[in-house]
């Protein structure tokens, strides 16, 4: 396909097909919502929050946010307080187009307990480094006199992705892609990670509809955890020398997520 992107890669298509080695659309169509779910009570989404917060770090179980989400058992607010916020975004992004101000409006929601109230949808003006729980800087992040440039490109490349008809396997490739760019611009001072994995599924609702939010991709990136990280470093230590073509196991780890036991 020949779609002229700023800053989403898409070279790696034909051989994120060629890897591909699961019956996609079967698995995704065959998707379908917990029997638990209700109007006022989505398990999916609950999945999606608990484990997108249980990858940053977050002492959240999922029996115990359903007990409290579902059946209303009280848990100290500090335990569910951050979860609640994530499950909020997830519910905002199910009604609402994905765009620049849509997405800086749901970090705002999934970000109230993380940043101060002047940080929350917006652009970080700080230098941005991650690094490992010994103190060692793992990835520097884009400048803080790029960040903006950098998004501008990357909301006209998914406005752009809106617009075209692609097929499935190239849905869940510029989905995931999405996701790694973002994370690995890192636009925000925090809740980078929560966000990169809401739009990433957010991207798939918006071509593939609803049964995209009952893909476990945040459960399987945790459960995964160690390699959801392995492969998102190996793309380089700096955001100015980042080599994509090292991207496919990353890439590759949302279509396997429909696979997973439930």
């Amino acid at each position: 396909m020949k779609i002229q992107l700023q800053i989403i890669p898409s070279n790696l298509l034909e051989q994120y097909c060629n890897e591909m080695d699961i019956a996609l659309a079967e698995r995704f169509n065959n998707l379908k919502d917990a029997e638990i779910s209700s109007d006022n009570f989505s398990f999916y989404t609950s999945v999606a929050s608990v484990f997108s917060s249980k990858i940053e770090g977050e002492n959240i179980e999922l029996d115990s946010y359903i007990k409290y989400k579902k059946f209303g058992i009280e848990f100290l607010p500090d335990y569910t307080r951050k979860i609640d916020d994530l499950y909020s975004a997830y519910t905002f992004a199910k009604i609402n187009v994905l765009n620049k101000t849509n997405i800086s409006k749901a970090h705002q929601l999934l970000s109230k307990n993380i940043v101060a109230i002047n940080q929350q949808g917006k652009l970080r003006k700080q230098n941005m480094y991650v690094s490992t729980p010994d103190g060692r800087i793992e990835y520097v992040a884009a400048s803080p006199y790029e960040v903006e440039t950098e998004m501008e490109k990357f909301y006209s490349d998914i406005e752009l992705l809106l617009k075209q008809k692609l097929n499935i396997q190239e849905v869940f490739f510029f989905a995931a892609m999405i996701h790694l760019v973002f994370v690995k611009i890192h636009p925000w001072n925090d809740g980078n990670g929560r966000s990169a994995r809401l739009i990433e599924k957010w991207f798939l609702a918006q071509h593939l509809g609803t049964h995209a939010w009952f893909v476990p991709s945040e459960r399987n990136y945790y459960e995964q955890h160690q390699t959801y990280y392995k492969n998102i470093r190996s793309l380089g230590l700096e955001y100015s020398g980042l080599d994509y073509s090292k991207a496919i196991p990353f890439l590759l780890m949302l279509p396997h997520s429909i696979t997973i036991d439930k």
